[in-house]
């Protein structure tokens, strides 16, 4: 078996092509790097030359893009075999898209992808030629062959210029003042993660020239598809130490005029989404699917699993007019390699098509099974997919999750995932999913109609890493609320998101300590109540990577359990809100260097090595922050070194909300008591115990900003220490849209009887003039003297039959919110 480098993310034989004195640039990473020894350059006559620097095949307007990609990729294969160039020879990828064009093309699918080490050395003018040991008719061959299936070929590059090709001084093809000794960067530096190639100097206009030519090339091919490898910041690389986004921009203009797809991998850094969807078509979001087990399988379920969360991270950033999450290839099409069991490749199935994931397989076609078949081709699965409207969880706390994504038509595309480690039956609030009444359901799956129901819906007996995909359609009649990020929402402008600028919803514990003094009794000491304790096994923590639980230890370990991670790369990740947050674990000489990350920024390095002279250390705080803005916040730890990475639990700090932490209650002298809340009055939401509200007037009551619990309800309590939960409202889904500009609008075209708009009121917000339907119907000010959440800021109903469109413009104030806009059903 091929063993793999954990550090490198590619099997040894991959990286063995990359400097292999007799395939110099047939390897992963060298697309177009120097030709052998032997021959300085290429016979002219094996690439064909660009005739010219203009389009050969542009696709027309809004076209390329517009959906998700449905295809093959080699690369899966490649690992799988543990010889990558059997996987990329003519025969095999001629065998693909045969086996493509019988099982799978008339559901959509159209690229055959030839990943890593298909070039065989450089042209007279540094532009990469296809090998000829894999191609002996030519590359040309396989590509007229792909095209006469009807389908699209896609080869594969990395950033910067090989050292040969540098050092040999070519001249470029197009640019004849320009060679390629001149467009490094100086001093010379790495281009890309496996430090095969060198950095390009884009401030020379001789290295988009460079880009340029090899583009045009591959237009000249008939090439349909790029996928571009080792993108930074991103690829396990986020500190800028490399930075390829200047490559990114110069190869998106190259190949945009050729009408090539440009796809970008791996793992990129979410805080530069903005930047991919502007330079590119498509982004892998998250590590490798391969599982790198040689031809145990392609894949496991963990690789699966990982990709959940970083779903719920990106959804938000992809959309037709924008570009796509990549997850890599979907290895789903024969149980036999695929390494997951039937309901795990349904699951992964279900979850590229409600995340609207380009949807290529990984599997050798010419063996697909007929289950593998029937769940690469179900119609109505496909077609959410290639809808391209990415879903997104209700919540992400618990193992059984509802995705959901609204429908321009009113329907709700609902994915139900059973995350954990028994059956389950399932059910799903509608009001989880902005809908008020009664809809009719269908299952996608089964392709049937399961009937109308009022206000929910049980799905029964969803099974262990098993999914169910249905359709909700709203009745008559019906509420449809959409947040600020719906992708129905049209917003003109320069709008942002949160960035402070959001109410989180938030709640703070209150003890209440009760004794009776008359029998001896003496009040109680509680603690602090705005410290939130998280164990390791809390569900909201998402793990990546491969991790173990160990319980029972009798270490010392909070609540004697925690999580370990033994490959370097294992990360875990925590959204939360508050203000702070603390990283206690154990250290100990098995460990070493963690990467701390938070709000996606590298902010420090920390060492849990601890001297074996000095034991054990438990329960230690190794990294701590505090002082941040109250709101939303997310942790990132990654393993570096070391045998391990422990986590034992996270200390959350949170904002006050009430003025104190703790009341005591003496049944010898039994009296109200009185806290003192700390937002607007208004914003309180309830006051709970064990998930049971309180009642409001008799449990307790509200006057200004004091909150009294009266004496009859905490005599119920029992002695000791209960803990009550106080909690406030925040914005809807705990985020809004925002902006400063004067006339930046917002749009919403529904068919309905009457439309509400919901949003905050705040000190820096002004007047927004409201339009139905073309017509200015109102202007409300927004301005109030406290920051307030979900007020009704606009309603109309009667509206006559057909669709309808409301538009909301930003007339004055400092900012315009937008949280939330609905409509009822026609």
């Amino acid at each position: 078996m091929d063993t793999y480098d954990r550090h490198a993310r590619r099997p040894r034989w991959l990286a063995a092509f990359a400097v292999s004195a007799l395939t110099l640039g047939v390897g992963a990473t060298a697309a177009y790097a120097a030709p052998p020894a032997e021959a300085s350059v290429s016979p002219a006559t094996t690439a064909p030359a660009a005739t010219t620097p203009a389009a050969t095949k542009p696709a027309p307007d809004g076209e390329l893009g517009a959906r998700p990609y449905m295809g093959w990729s080699s690369y899966s294969m490649q690992v799988y075999s543990g010889s990558g160039s059997t996987w990329i020879t003519a025969d095999q990828i001629i065998a693909q898209s045969d086996a493509m064009h019988e099982k799978l093309q008339s559901a959509g699918y159209e690229y055959i992808n030839i990943d890593a080490a298909w070039n065989g050395g450089t042209d007279e003018y540094g532009r990469p030629t296809p090998s000829t040991t894999l191609f002996p008719n030519g590359l040309q061959a396989v590509i007229d062959h792909i095209h006469g299936n009807g389908q699209k070929v896609g080869l594969y590059a990395i950033p910067g210029i090989s050292p040969g090709v540098y050092e040999a001084d070519l001249p470029i093809y197009g640019a004849p003042d320009c060679s390629t000794a001149d467009i490094v960067t100086q001093p010379i530096q790495q281009a890309d993660y496996w430090n095969i190639g060198y950095r390009l100097d884009f401030a020379n206009p001789c290295a988009q020239a460079y880009v340029d030519s090899i583009a045009d090339m591959f237009g000249e091919w008939g090439i349909d598809f790029l996928k571009f490898d080792s993108v930074t910041p991103g690829s396990g690389i986020g500190d800028l130490s490399l930075d390829a986004r200047d490559d990114v921009a110069a190869w998106s203009q190259a190949l945009k005029r050729n009408g090539i797809w440009f796809e970008l991998s791996w793992a990129l850094d979410i805080r530069y989404a903005d930047y991919w969807a502007e330079h590119a078509n498509g982004w892998r979001v998250e590590w490798d699917v391969e599982c790198y087990c040689g031809d145990e399988a392609l894949t496991t379920w963990d690789n699966i699993a990982r990709l959940f969360p970083r779903a719920a991270d990106w959804w938000r950033f992809a959309g037709p007019d924008r570009g796509w999450n990549d997850f890599d290839s979907l290895n789903v099409g024969n149980g036999s390699m695929d390494g997951l069991t039937r309901d795990e490749r349904r699951t992964a199935t279900t979850l590229w098509a409600v995340a609207a994931a380009p949807m290529y397989v990984g599997n050798d076609l010419t063996r697909l099974d007929d289950y593998g078949i029937e769940l690469l081709t179900n119609p109505e699965v496909i077609a959410v997919n290639q809808a391209g409207r990415p879903a997104h969880p209700v919540s992400t706390a618990t193992k059984q999750q509802t995705w959901y994504a609204m429908n321009p038509d009113g329907s709700i595309t609902v994915a139900l995932f059973n995350l954990g480690r028994t059956d389950a039956d399932m059910k799903v609030s509608f009001a989880d999913l902005g809908l008020q009444g009664s809809a009719k359901v269908r299952d996608l799956w089964a392709q049937k109609n399961l009937g109308s129901f009022d206000g929910e819906f049980t799905a029964d007996d969803v099974p262990v890493h098993g999914t169910r995909l249905f359709t909700v359609t709203p009745a008559r009649g019906g509420e449809i609320a959409l947040n600020d990020d719906d992708a129905r929402l049209s917003y003109e402008g320069d709008w942002s998101r949160n960035g402070g600028k959001e109410v989180v919803a938030a709640s703070q514990a209150l003890t209440v300590s009760s004794y009776d003094s008359s029998q001896g009794g003496t009040a109680p000491e509680p603690g602090a109540s705005n410290v939130v304790a998280v164990n390791d096994s809390d569900s909201a923590i998402a793990y990546s990577g491969n991790w173990g639980h160990s319980t029972g230890r009798g270490l010392g370990d909070h609540q004697d359990d925690v999580h370990y991670g033994e490959a370097d790369g294992a990360a875990f990740e925590y959204t939360f809100v508050g203000t702070g947050i603390d990283w206690v674990t154990e250290t100990h000489s098995s460990q070493g260097e963690a990467e701390v990350y938070l709000d996606g920024v590298l902010v420090d390095t920390v060492d849990t090595y601890l001297d074996p002279a000095q034991g054990r250390g438990v329960q230690q705080v190794v990294y701590s922050v505090r002082d941040l803005a109250d709101g939303s916040h997310t942790l990132r730890v990654v393993k570096k070194s070391g045998q391990f990475m422990l986590l034992d639990r996270l200390d959350v700090v949170q904002q006050s909300l009430i003025d104190v932490g703790a009341v005591v209650f003496d049944r010898a002298t039994p009296a109200d008591a009185t806290v003192h809340i700390l937002r607007d009055p208004g914003e309180l939401d309830s006051i709970s115990r064990d998930g049971t509200a309180l009642k409001s007037g008799t449990d307790y009551t509200v006057e200004e900003d004091a909150v009294t619990l009266s004496a009859s309800y905490l005599s119920t309590l029992p002695d000791g220490d209960t803990s009550l939960e106080v909690r406030f409202r925040g914005d809807r889904r705990d985020d809004v849209h925002w902006t400063e500009d004067d006339g930046a609008a917002v749009e919403l075209t529904f068919r309905g009887t009457a439309v509400t708009v919901t949003g905050p009121a705040a000190p820096d917000q002004g007047e927004v003039e409201v339009y139905l339907d073309g017509a200015l119907v109102e202007t409300v000010d927004l301005h109030s003297a406290a920051r307030l959440t979900q007020r009704e800021v606009f309603s109309q109903d009667g509206l006559g039959k057909g669709e309808h469109t409301l538009r909301l413009v930003k007339a004055s104030g400092d900012v315009l919110r937008v949280d939330a806009l609905s409509y009822v059903t026609r």
